[in-house]
């Protein structure tokens, strides 16, 4: 049996747009105090874990997150991190910085059901962003195709790089990228919960199918007490 390897992915810190319930895809807000402390009970829970490389998308989130994981991991200040474009957030156009629940209001209307739950339960995340274009008025926002081929290229090329090497490869992303990545190549993950900041979702890729082995972990937080 071949190596594979494994990839850990792991979402950004809080925002001051999470923080302010703010749509945020391709736009860009730093880290909270809280983010940042967030950040660093994870990566003191990751300390020995000996990551092979380090990917980020190329938002300065990912960049300021990974850069904390790297500093207090004991492999970190071996590795050079890249930052890859492929792996930025789902880019919501003329709604980036809006209300998180007015928007996802418009989108309903767009989509008719009774209520924002009723559409996420009976809807699937390509409906979903399908619409989401379709009530961008300016339509811009990325229907799934668009963003599936943006993100599929980047996996692509890790793929190309780590297979069967037996590698652990750190990507800091976005919790929408991750969670619709992850949905769309595991079979037993369906209908996948939103990501918590600074989680970890462990997915080892060996004879050409991807293994489930964590998905949105914060048992590994350590704070400066334990």
């Amino acid at each position: 049996m071949k190596e594979g390897c494994t990839f850990y992915f792991i979402r950004h810190g809080q925002t001051y747009f999470n923080h302010y319930r703010k749509i945020q895809g391709w736009s860009n807000t730093p880290l909270t105090p809280q983010g940042r402390e967030d950040v660093r009970s994870s990566a003191r829970g990751l300390a020995d874990v000996e990551f092979d490389a380090a990917y980020t998308s190329d938002l300065s989130r990912t960049i300021e997150t990974a850069n904390i994981i790297l500093e207090e991991n004991k492999k970190g200040k071996e590795m050079t991190l890249q930052s890859m474009p492929e792996f930025r957030e789902v880019f919501f156009g003329s709604f980036e910085g809006s209300n998180v629940d007015e928007t996802w209001e418009k989108v309903n209307e767009q989509m008719g059901y009774p209520s924002v739950a009723e559409m996420w339960a009976e809807t699937s995340i390509p409906e979903q962003m399908n619409a989401f274009k379709k009530a961008d008025p300016y339509h811009d926002a990325e229907d799934f195709l668009t963003f599936w081929l943006r993100v599929e290229q980047g996996l692509i090329k890790l793929i190309n790089k780590h297979r069967d090497t037996g590698e652990k490869v750190m990507i800091v992303a976005h919790g929408n990228t991750i969670r619709y990545l992850l949905n769309n190549l595991v079979p037993e993950l369906e209908n996948p919960q939103p990501l918590l900041n600074a989680s970890v979702s462990a997915v080892r890729y060996q004879n050409g199918k991807y293994h489930l082995e964590l998905y949105n972990g914060v048992g590994h937080f350590k704070t400066l007490e334990d």
